[in-house]
């Protein structure tokens, strides 16, 4: 009889931290990118979902063989298939949401943190990197209250995060049997309602915003109508155009009906570090609870939010004990508990790339980028105003213009936005307003150029003529 033979083994794949092995990995998704990049060649994939979703399925194989394949090779190819597939925010033409192009550096930033890979729910799994939060989450929620006393802030996954802690902090103040009423413009994001809804509160209460904003008259109608207690959510740059809510105007209101305030600038908070623009956030400080989203004006890897409060007290009400993570006894001792920092338990080190980036470029250096994409927003107004053909819906607040040919219905303004995406040659979001439907420009890319904007609109105006 012949003697069995055993197995052998494949071998032990390296880990992140052998820079041997890391940087010829590097070298392939680098390549990889250019490569699919170029093969796009162009902002969106052409085709429509069919034709991405085959090529994905043609490059992806078997996605669980039974044996793998060789690694460089298994990293290129679907790198090379995901940057051929994918919308591109670095690209002038790509323009529809607030999806930014990250900065090269936050990006090195957000590769350093998931080579080190520290979990942000205990001090010895993330020493520096929690004392890396605690610096830069103080120094920002000073920015946003620079005359409290106590400011604070939590790093979230983005604005719809963010909004829902604001939601259960208010929650939170008030004795059992006292429901919080949120009140909220026709306006502002749709996280309140789904945060409502997930945390047992009555729908929000909305009030009308004829002008695109928070109508101050109208809300004090409704603050008046209503009793117990009463959160208003105000916006500081809204999705669709880009507005900002009469904040003190609507702080002062809260302040006579006894209401919380708080506000979304998950779009707008970045014009805190603009000399120029800052003034448009006037009140922003008189909120209780204020939302920012870094990875929109401020050029970071998704994610990168932050939830600021006035007073670090009112994040008591996240306290949350697991013996393995935060005992008593290790917290007496001084460890710091990072468990009532978030409401998840395993997060990533996002506060990295921030503030990499705040170091490099300092609050001018960031300021210089909103500037650059606020002038941007303006010139493409210019352009539409000067094009016959074409009609602006009002001049920008923020980075948002919205537009569409003079003549066309909806259903065409539609189809125009269709044929842009399907033919790969721009991207373009869709806003209803004033009762029409709208394209759409998010202007994030500090690269974009006045020649880039013209050529967007002669898309749009070679897609009305067919």
């Amino acid at each position: 009889m012949c003697a069995a033979t055993t197995p052998t083994a494949p071998p032990t794949p390296p880990l992140a931290n052998d820079p041997t092995a890391l940087r010829p990995l590097l070298d392939t998704v680098l390549s990889a990118l250019h490569e699919g990049t170029a093969a796009r060649g162009g902002p969106l994939p052409p085709g429509g979902p069919d034709q991405v979703t085959a090529q994905l399925r043609d490059a992806l194989g078997d996605p669980l063989p039974p044996h793998g394949t060789d690694p460089t090779a298994a990293l290129h190819t679907l790198t090379r298939a995901l940057a051929a597939g994918a919308a591109d925010p670095a690209h002038p033409l790509c323009a529809a949401h607030l999806h930014t192009p990250p900065l090269a550096l936050a990006a090195a930033a957000d590769l350093a943190a998931a080579v080190l890979n520290p979990s942000m729910d205990s001090w010895d799994q993330a020493p520096a990197a929690s004392a890396l939060e605690a610096l830069v989450t103080e120094a920002l929620a000073a920015t946003v209250y620079p005359h409290a006393a106590t400011p604070d802030a939590l790093v979230t996954t983005g604005g719809t995060e963010a909004n829902q802690l604001a939601l259960l902090l208010a929650r939170e103040r008030h004795h059992p049997g006292h429901t919080v009423q949120t009140v909220v413009g026709a306006n502002a994001h749709h996280s309140f309602h789904r945060a409502a809804w997930l945390l047992g509160l009555p729908e929000p209460v909305t009030v009308p915003t004829p002008n695109g904003t928070l109508d101050p008259v109208a809300l004090d109608e409704a603050l008046t109508d209503l009793h117990g207690p009463l959160l208003v959510a105000a916006t500081a740059g809204t999705t669709d155009t880009g507005r900002i809510d009469p904040l003190p105007e609507i702080a002062d209101l809260c302040d006579a009906h006894g209401a919380d305030l708080h506000i979304d600038a998950a779009y707008g908070g970045p014009l805190l570090f603009s000399d120029t623009h800052h003034p448009l956030l006037s009140g922003l400080d008189r909120a209780r609870t204020v939302t920012l989203d870094l990875h929109k004006l401020g050029w970071q890897p998704v994610a990168a939010g932050l939830l600021a409060v006035r007073d670090t007290h009112d994040l008591a009400a996240l306290a949350h004990t697991a013996d393995y993570l935060n005992a008593t006894d290790d917290t007496e001792a001084g460890l710091p508990d990072l468990l009532g920092r978030s409401l998840r338990t395993t997060r990533r080190p996002d506060i990295l790339k921030i503030a990499v980036t705040l170091r490099a470029l300092g609050r001018s250096g960031l300021g210089a980028l909103v500037d650059q994409v606020h002038a941007l927003a303006q010139h493409l107004a210019d352009l539409v105003d000067k094009t016959p053909g074409l009609q602006l819906y009002e001049r920008p607040t923020l980075t948002t213009v919205l537009f569409r040919p003079s003549d066309a219905d909806d259903s065409t303004v539609a189809t125009i936005r269709r044929t842009l995406l399907a033919e790969g040659r721009a991207v373009l979001g869709r806003a209803h307003e004033d009762g029409r439907l709208w394209l759409k420009a998010t202007l994030l890319n500090p690269h974009t150029t006045p020649d880039d904007l013209q050529h967007l609109l002669n898309l749009v105006e070679g897609s009305t003529d067919r």
